[in-house]
C-alpha cells in the first residue's frame, strides 16, 4: 500500500473524538497520524493501519 507523509486517511474505525479522517506525518513500521479534528497524534503499527484505511486522499504535487 502507497501511504506518503501528508497524505490524508480515512480509517473505517472513528477516533474517539468522532472523526475519521486523519493526516500522515511519519511512515515507516509504524504511522504517526494526527487526527484533522482534535489534533490528537498517535503511533499505530503499519499492518493495523493497513488493514484499516478506507480511503486515502493525497493532493498531487504541481511541477
Amino acid at each position: 500500500m502507497d501511504v506518503r507523509v501528508g497524505d490524508i486517511i480515512e480509517m473505517k474505525k472513528p477516533h474517539p473524538c468522532g472523526n475519521k479522517s486523519f493526516n500522515v506525518t511519519r511512515v515507516g513500521m509504524d504511522f504517526k497520524i494526527k487526527c484533522t479534528k482534535c489534533g490528537r497524534e498517535v503511533m499505530v503499527p503499519r499492518v493495523k493501519i493497513e488493514k484499516n484505511i478506507k480511503k486515502i486522499t493525497r493532493e498531487e504535487e504541481e511541477n
